[in-house]
């Protein structure tokens, strides 16, 4: 039988048997230890001679540092090492285009939070106290807190790597001859949208523990999401040999992209180490967490659509600035992903997007679960829900008209595979009563609808190289024991669990025969992380090719020994047998002793990379995955029309992931992102008190509100099971996508039940109400951003579509798409 899911034979020409793993809900092989407060996260890690460290950070938002003054902490007693910016000059960042970051702040704070000096101490509460003892001189500069104010004062620069005065990096591509398709529209519409930054959440604060040994080895436990980035940067930082460095990805408390960057505090406890001796520890607090931020980007957005009578697209135009505060880190990809993926999902012909990224003496922002794409497709929805509404039409039969073909190219060069869209729409319309229901509730009820569509893994390594993106090497030894060695960090979404299930399934033995090892740069084999929701194929595929490989080396061994030909031997309950003769066979752990007898010490190897994108334009490799994954969400609202209180009864949610390698872990991704998307449509704001040291307004859990477990509505998920070729077993991605329908749907809903728009997020009842009070006046019932600030983008680059539908592109530049 194929892995991938494809075939329904075996190789002897008969009906596939039935998967004993893949497809059925399974047990987490971490689970037991979770749920027994077993597992060891970084904190609770202990070492004999461990020192605690604490970090000085910046009380003001921008300024120069005139002296740092560490005299006294040294001497506190306790104090075994004090540490400034001064003994680490290396600059870092994840990003090659975004190497603007120190470990300690030596000549310049960009923000309340930047950290300056580090101590290390035989306690925390030495370590503490010693910190406060130690003494900056600022020189105070003009601090920059919102975008208009970035725009605004170019000389007052942040960073003077920047691209122009305060903006970091812009983007400008033009696909087709956008004013063409304006001219050949019936209606033009432009809308101005704005998302409120936000951040991830995670239960467990970040914590790493730094140990310099006696060989002059390194080593590092670290709460993070992406182990060989880090590994990279504390061997450029600290100026080691990679090959000295190693990395271990601790279980992991929550992540949602926030513990994708490598950090400062993970670099600043190796180097006390290496200056002690001793193994450092440090455990930022909750406060801190919020200051190291790298969670949703605030931004506004620009969308002028063309289109027909009938809805059908004839050109889009997206403009985004987003607000990264005071540091690159994943800004600059987050930025591209405000409008590369906006034509995944409908027939778009011509495209053009504009997108900037500004500094601000703010805590900076990054990857947080959607990567940069919620943002837009919240505009998108619903500005898509405005021209149904005003063309008459239904909003899920008017997204129905639109969608892309599967197996086609975008006007951006963006290959799409296989589309379950239609699908899902047509689940949660019938699910929802949508056709019964839409439009004819009491006032201050309603039903909003929208789609999305996201990324399986990202066809790029962050730095480029022709390396695979992930690795998996299967050790099978005389016990019967089979060890999965891979990178991949399991952040909670179980992906130690995929790769135990694949592994069973193709070696017919029980997950829990398996031994997973991820994660530790020293022993487990490259992957680069798991962000862009590339884990499950990416690594996945690997794992399949190992073990399809030991497969056929056991196969090989056997089917002399039971005198059957190689195509009959069938691996299942622990067994090696002939299929035409179950009888005829052996034990799985008897099979691989008689594969090592025959061939020495066993052990395979996969590996995965993605296809090579189509698109030959410069800036062509962001967007492209093996496939995108797909979804449609339905929202009911109860709107009150005196106070503007939005409660959310019910969600349906139909989602296009392929095969469920686990049907129950993808119900917990998918209701898990929707009670993200909804907490942060309803809630949540990373916002900061301007006028005050541009500090942040509530960084605690008391009183930065977010959704609780109370809050959340019944949901109705639908998982679509339409196999992915480019997937394992067909599968596609699950953690991220589901998000995305969300913030629009509530706001599409919000419309429906009382005919008012918010265009921006958080849709807070404040809002709703002024909406609902300027519409009782005659006023236009909307409250949203009423301009788009002046932003000196850059000329764009001209790309023909793949069909080359304008033969004359706008500025009569040569077509980069046409030399593909």
């Amino acid at each position: 039988m194929g892995s991938n899911g494809a075939s329904g034979t075996t190789p002897s020409g008969k009906p596939a048997r039935k998967r004993s793993v893949i497809g059925k809900a399974q047990t987490k092989i971490d689970t037991r230890d979770k749920v027994r407060g077993i597992t060891k996260y970084t904190d609770d890690m202990v070492f004999p001679r461990m020192l605690y460290a604490k970090m000085l950070r910046s009380t003001v938002p921008h300024a120069r540092i005139k002296s740092i003054d560490i005299g006294a902490a040294e001497k506190y007693p306790g104090v075994k090492a004090v540490l400034t910016g001064h003994a680490l000059p290396v600059a870092f960042g994840i990003m090659p285009v975004a190497q603007d970051e120190h470990v300690l702040a030596y000549e310049k704070v960009r923000m309340v939070g930047d950290a300056i000096a580090a101590v290390a101490a035989t306690s925390e509460e030495a370590a503490d106290e010693a910190v406060q003892l130690i003494k900056v001189e600022y020189e105070l500069l003009p601090a920059i807190a919102s975008i208009q104010e970035a725009l605004d004062n170019p000389d007052t620069q942040i960073h003077s790597t920047s691209e122009n005065g305060n903006i970091h990096r812009s983007i400008a591509y033009e696909f087709g001859d956008v004013e063409a398709g304006f001219a050949e529209a019936d209606h033009v519409r432009e809308d101005i949208f704005f998302y409120e930054g936000n951040t991830h959440l995670a239960l467990e604060e970040h914590s790493s523990i730094g140990i310099w040994s006696a060989d002059q080895k390194l080593t590092l436990h670290s709460s993070t999401q992406n182990p060989h980035y880090l590994h990279r940067t504390l061997a450029k930082v600290l100026e080691l040999d990679q090959a000295r460095v190693r990395v271990l990805a601790a279980p992991c408390g929550g992540g949602f992209g926030g513990k994708c960057d490598p950090f400062n505090h993970e670099i600043a406890v190796c180097k006390l180490s290496m200056m002690t001796g001793r193994p450092v520890k440090i455990t930022l607090t909750r406060e801190e967490v919020f200051y190291c931020h790298r969670g949703r980007h605030p931004v506004l957005m620009s969308m002028k659509i063309g289109y027909k009578n009938d809805g059908s697209i004839t050109a889009f135009q997206n403009r985004t600035v987003a607000d990264g505060g005071a540091y690159g880190g994943h800004g600059p990809a987050s930025m591209l992903y405000t409008g590369v993926l906006q034509t995944t999902t409908y027939k778009m012909p011509r495209y053009k997007f504009q997108g900037a990224r500004v500094n601000t003496n703010k805590a900076p922002c990054g990857p947080k679960r959607g990567h940069g794409t919620p943002q837009p497709r919240f505009g998108q929805e619903v500005q898509l829900d405005k021209i149904a509404t005003q063309l008459g039409l239904d909003p899920a039969e008017y997204r129905k008209s639109l969608l892309v073909e599967p197996h086609s190219l975008t006007a951006n060069w963006l290959p799409i595979a296989t589309i379950g869209l239609k699908k899902c729409i047509d689940k949660v319309v019938e699910g929802s009563g949508w056709k019964q229901r839409h439009g004819k509730l009491p006032h201050g009820k309603g039903l909003g609808i929208a789609c999305s569509a996201y990324m399986t893994g990202a066809g790029t390594a962050i730095y480029w190289n022709a390396m695979p993106h992930s690795g998996v090497q299967i050790k099978l030894d005389r016990s019967g024991c089979v060890a999965v060695f891979c990178g991949v960090t399991d952040i909670g979404q179980g992906s130690n669990s995929m790769l135990a299930y694949i592994a069973a399934e193709i070696f017919g033995i029980d997950p829990f025969d398996i031994r997973v090892v991820s994660s530790d740069t020293d022993i487990t084999p490259v992957d680069l992380g798991s962000y862009s929701s590339r884990v499950t194929l990416m690594a996945g595929n690997a794992c399949v090719q190992a073990a399809e490989r030991a497969k056929a080396i056991i196969v090989e061994a056997v089917a002399p020994k039971l005198e059957v030909p190689a195509e009959r031997i069938v691996f299942e309950g622990r067994r090696v047998f002939d299929e035409d003769d179950p009888n005829k066979g052996m034990t799985f752990a008897e099979a691989v002793i008689l594969a090592e007898t025959q061939f020495g010490t066993l052990g395979t190897t996969g590996s995965y990379k993605p296809p090579k994108w189509p698109g030959k334009y410069r800036g062509a490799g962001v967007g492209p995955a093996p496939t995108y994954s797909y979804c449609a969400a339905v929202v009911e609202t109860d709107v009150n029309p005196h106070t503007g209180i939005v409660t959310v009864p019910r969600i349906w949610i139909a989602h296009d992931g392929g095969t469920s390698i686990n049907p129950t872990l993808v119900m917990g991704q998918v209701e898990g992102s929707v009670y993200m998307g909804l907490s942060e449509t309803l809630f949540e704001e990373m916002t900061y008190r301007g006028n005050r040291n541009v500090v942040h307004k509530f960084p605690s859990f008391l009183e930065y509100k977010s959704h609780t477990s109370n809050d959340m509505p019944d949901i109705i998920t639908y998982l679509l099971e339409d196999p992915e070729p480019n997937g394992p077993y067909g599968a596609k991605e699950a953690g991220q996508g589901p998000l995305l329908p969300i913030p629009p749907a509530v706001a599409n809903s919000i419309f429906n039940a009382v005919g008012v728009r918010v265009d921006e997020i958080p849709i807070t009842p404040d809002k709703v109400l002024r909406a609902i009070r300027a519409k009782a006046k005659g006023q236009e019932g909307r409250v949203g951003p009423m301009r788009f600030p002046e932003v000196p983008y850059p000329d764009p680059i001209v790309v023909a579509t793949p069909d080359n539908r304008d033969n004359v592109v706008a500025s009569g530049k040569e077509p980069a798409g046409a030399k593909v």
